[in-house]
C-alpha cells in the first residue's frame, strides 16, 4: 500500500500520549514521596 502526499502529512502517532502519561505518572509519584518523607521521617543508617 502507497500513501500519498495528503494521507502522509494526516498520519498521528501516539507519542505525546505516552509522554504525557510518563510525565504526571512522574509528578504523582514525587508529591507521594514528598509527602511521606515529609509525614514519615526515617534516620538514614551509615
Amino acid at each position: 500500500m502507497v500513501l500519498n502526499k495528503d494521507e502522509l502529512i494526516n498520519i498521528t502517532g501516539s507519542g505525546f500520549k505516552a509522554g504525557f502519561l510518563v510525565i504526571i505518572g512522574g509528578i504523582i509519584t514525587l508529591i507521594i514521596g514528598a509527602i511521606d518523607g515529609y509525614l514519615r521521617p526515617l534516620q538514614c543508617n551509615k
